[in-house]
This record gives structure tokens, sequence and C-alpha cells, in this order.
């Protein structure tokens, strides 16, 4: 692979997130998902108007995690105590910091 083939934009890493999200969401309230976890709130006795609310509070917290972490790089929030302006590159040395904060409010906040 050539140095370019490792090369990611600040939209596409924003975007790593938004589908990990996504993956993990879906998977966890998805019976045939190898990482489901719909038996064990079912095993706990819930049902489904109860499971549904546990996923719409694991969106949220998801959405909530993630999107801090992508501010905490930008030096725009604290991932828990100290905020830090970090300088994020990936492998061919773009920087992928500098929009960070731009991009995951739009993709976690504008793009539902």
């Amino acid at each position: 692979m050539e140095e370019a083939d490792f090369s990611i934009t600040a939209e596409e890493f924003v975007n790593e997130f938004k589908n990990l999200k996504s993956y993990l969401l879906d998977g966890y309230f998805s019976e045939m998902s190898e990482i489901s976890r719909l038996e064990m709130m079912k095993n706990a006795g819930l049902n489904s108007k109860q499971i549904e609310l546990v996923k719409s509070i694991f969106d949220n917290g998801l959405t909530d995690a993630l999107y801090t972490v992508l501010l905490s790089l930008e030096g725009c929030s604290s991932i828990y105590q100290h905020q830090i302006t970090y300088k994020l590159q990936d492998e061919a040395g773009n920087e992928l910091t500098g929009e960070l904060d731009i991009l995951a409010y739009e993709a976690f906040h504008e793009r539902k």
C-alpha cells in the first residue's frame, strides 16, 4: 500500500465515530447480531417497551460520549477533568484536527 492509502479526511474520521455508534446501537438491539444484548435484557424481565427505553438511553449515551471525545480532541471540551487541545494526524501526516467540532456537531446532532 502506498502512503496515500493511509490518509483520511477529518470528515471521514468523524464518520468513523458515527458509524461505530450505529454499529453498536444496531448490534446491541438486533437478535441476529454477534454483539446482541437483547437476550440479556429479556432474561432480566424487560418487555419490548422497556427495551425501547433502554435503546433510547443507550443511543443518547453513545452520542454524548462520542461527541465529547471528538470535541475534546479540538480542545472544545474536557474528556473528564482536563481540557487540552490536541493535534491529531493520520498516518500520512495530514492533520485531522481543526474542524472536528463542527463536523461532529453535524454528524451527531444535525444528520439524524
